[in-house]
């Protein structure tokens, strides 16, 4: 089942121009998981950088999402926990919201031990397609009320479950692209660099790519796309039967 909110028509009447809107519907129906969809639009600028592949873009938000790309070859997938476990538990301890740029993980200790148990979820073990919830790991339990060691110790659980999907791809790739909010913890980042070298690990923005509006640019690639009935998902994706277009349109 996928559920999407908004009033495609009421919008569509209000700003006069035809609305394309429900992208997941069609592929559910045809047993796909109805995500992700924005790999397409990762191909589209990782093939504007002219650089050899395989090329992986990581978008980390609230759960973290890979798409790998070479040549003609699409794979995406849910990776495990992006920054929810972590949001939740600063501001349950700390009550802030996040933790700014990483500042209280590089205070802390990670809990090895704890990471390593928490790898052992069988999640980490299927092959893409795959996708999960915000929710999926929120019954593990830190052995630590410090903030700063159960900071660490999330934050190197995002980057391990980021670096857990490497062995599942076809090729090691040659470098490592990361938005989402994820991209703005700059322990994340460092976690990330030294799980996954020797590639190179860059944020989108440093790339003059719009890091925090990525998502919101890649619907209207695809609403182009589905225009001209060009796919949106595809079998290594969302796990779809055959590359599916998809989306309708709400016409003023």
């Amino acid at each position: 089942m996928t559920v999407q909110i908004g009033d495609a028509a009421a919008l569509a009447k209000a700003i006069h121009i035809p609305v394309m809107h429900d992208f997941r519907a069609a592929d559910v129906e045809a047993g796909g998981q109805g995500a992700p969809f924005v790999p397409v639009y990762h191909r589209a600028l990782a093939q504007s950088l002219e650089r050899e592949g395989p090329i992986v873009v990581v978008n980390i938000g609230g759960v973290s999402n890979i798409t790998y790309i070479d040549g003609d070859t699409l794979i995406a997938c849910d990776t495990g926990p992006g920054n929810a476990l972590l949001d939740d538990f600063m501001y349950r301890t700390l009550r802030q919201p996040f933790d700014c740029e990483g500042r209280t993980a590089a205070k802390g200790a990670v809990d090895v031990a704890w990471v390593v148990e928490a790898l052992k979820h069988p999640f980490f073990r299927l092959p893409p397609p795959k996708s999960l919830d915000r929710n999926d790991f929120a019954s593990l339990k830190l052995q630590t009320s410090l903030p700063a060691d159960g900071a660490a110790t999330l934050t190197a659980f995002t980057a391990a479950a980021i670096a857990q999907v490497e062995p599942l791809l076809p090729k090691q790739p040659n470098s490592w692209i990361v938005c989402g909010g994820g991209a703005l913890n700059l322990t994340l980042m460092n976690m990330l660099r030294e799980r996954l070298a020797p590639a190179t690990v860059e944020t989108a923005e440093g790339l003059g790519w719009s890091g925090e509006a990525i998502e919101a640019q890649a619907f209207g690639f695809l609403a182009a796309r589905g225009l001209k009935g060009l796919p949106l998902s595809y079998p290594a994706t969302t796990g779809v039967p055959i590359p599916m277009t998809g989306g309708v349109i709400a016409r003023p």
